[in-house]
């Protein structure tokens, strides 16, 4: 029985094959549109969480005023010295590496060509914080670091767009009114987690930068890597207690420094694409109902076009449950049918728009078997009315019917 009332049902879809497309056209569209919106928001998450990472493991990055971004106080508060980074490195313990950052920013020119870059100013242990490796050449030595020497390290942007397909390393270049030798050009890191260019970036020994260039011993942060296991929050707590007394605070006075840390970050920006990635899915999934309606509304007109021959049908003896059954089964064929095609399509869109948005494409059978179930959900939910009503027809009536 089970095996004929599915044949009678798609053969039923098969006569009216366009009408059958248009029907289930909604339920094509709600289940593409969840599993490419949650698709992509789960890459994008990924994509967060490894741009974050890639500013340092473990890392806190400490910097003058009370808070991030603008009034924060960053300008009147005191700066950082370097000899602040060397009382973190030794006297807080579960400290990988400390190094102190001075920033600026300048046209540098060589072979010709300039392009205007982020200026750094730190030591060797700003690469171990920052998670850099290098592609060609070397570190710093720890003479030039002493001696303020003329050297530099290069991000991949700016070996490409000062020297093209040549070897930069040993190559000159100058940024404003010194020149310095390119000693190594550092391993590419692509878009960081606020969409800036992590490779375009000039590294110089600090006392350099502060000596000939800036003209001052600021230090614009502190890059503090703590060691895997230890924890955080004793870590933080030791460096605040530290940084207060260095820069003299009283009891009563509060922080003018503000302690960022890359982890904590990373958990906000990933919990919240997790929430814009739950709205936008949900808001899709309204296509899943209004597509139901189009089935529940088909199926109406259908038990209307074929009142004669569920009359007919009664009349020689099938039972209620048989024509319910038949019905009901047309309406779950019509909406697994486009869960199907949903999800290929889906497929397909999320693969292109992961390349197009360069986030990374997690496949999820979870939410692909979700939505496929729940699209034959809606077809029982939605082809049972129309099923019951082919059901309880007046055989008379059914085949008195034109």
């Amino acid at each position: 029985m089970w095996l004929n009332t599915l044949l009678l049902a798609l053969r039923s879809i098969r006569r009216n094959l366009l009408r059958s497309f248009l029907t289930i056209l909604g339920i094509v569209i709600g289940v593409s549109a969840v599993i490419t919106m949650v698709t992509l928001g789960n890459g994008a998450t990924l994509a967060v969480q490894n741009q974050i990472s890639s500013l340092g493991t473990n890392l806190l990055q400490v910097r003058p005023g009370q808070r991030m971004g603008p009034g924060s106080g960053g300008a009147t508060a005191p700066a950082f010295k370097e000899i602040d980074a060397e009382a973190i490195a030794s006297q807080i313990g579960g400290i990988a590496a400390v190094a102190p950052e001075a920033r600026t920013s300048s046209t540098v020119v060589a072979s010709g060509r300039n392009w205007t870059s982020g200026i750094i100013g730190s030591t060797n242990t700003w690469l171990d914080t920052g998670n850099w490796k290098l592609s060609d050449g070397r570190m710093f030595s720890d003479d030039e670091l002493r001696a303020g020497a003329a050297v530099c390290l290069i991000g991949e942007t700016v070996r490409r767009e000062l020297y093209g397909a040549r070897t930069a390393v040993g190559e000159q270049l100058r940024v404003k009114q010194i020149s310095c030798e390119v000693v190594g050009v550092l391993a590419s890191k692509g878009q960081g987690a606020f969409g800036n260019d992590q490779d375009d970036l000039v590294l110089l020994p600090i006392r350099t930068l502060q000596r000939r260039i800036t003209g001052n011993t600021r230090v614009n942060t502190l890059l503090v890597s703590m060691r895997a296991g230890s924890d955080p929050e004793r870590v933080k707590a030791s460096l605040t207690q530290l940084l207060r007394e260095r820069r003299k605070l009283a009891s009563g006075d509060e922080d003018n420094f503000n302690v960022l840390d890359t982890k904590q970050l990373a958990e906000t920006l990933s919990g919240t694409t997790r929430v814009m990635t739950m709205l936008l899915g949900a808001v899709a999934a309204v296509s899943l109902l209004v597509g139901g309606i189009g089935i529940m509304n088909i199926m109406l007109v259908s038990v209307t076009e074929r009142t004669r021959e569920i009359g007919l049908r009664l009349a020689i003896g099938a039972l209620e449950r048989e024509v319910l059954l038949q019905f009901l089964i047309e309406a779950v064929v019509l909406a697994a049918l486009g869960g199907l095609i949903g999800i290929v399509l889906a497929t397909v869109a999320s693969l292109a728009l992961a390349a197009v948005m360069n986030v990374p494409y997690l496949f999820n059978p979870a939410v692909n078997l979700l939505s496929f179930l729940f699209s034959a959900g809606i077809g029982v939910l939605f082809g049972y009315f129309p099923a019951r009503r082919a059901a309880r027809m007046d055989p008379i009536d059914a085949l008195r019917h034109e």
